[in-house]
């Protein structure tokens, strides 16, 4: 899944240990969906959507593999 977490975060000025305390989560789960190697749960998605007041949409796509 490509998503806009880090783009988001930087505009913010935020480390990702920053995003990781207001989420509650690791800055290595922040660390790994930046990086695509972790998608995170619905909960966790709605969370990262709040946290940066945009749609899930507009921050979640489906990669090349539809995923």
């Amino acid at each position: 899944m490509e998503n806009r977490v880090r783009e988001l975060r930087e505009k913010r000025g935020w480390s990702q240990a920053a995003l990781a305390e207001h989420l509650d989560v690791s800055r290595q789960t922040v660390n790994a969906i930046e990086t695509g190697k972790y998608d995170p749960s619905l909960p966790l998605a709605f969370r990262i959507a709040r946290v940066f007041r945009q749609s899930i949409e507009n921050i979640f796509e489906p990669g090349e593999d539809g995923g």
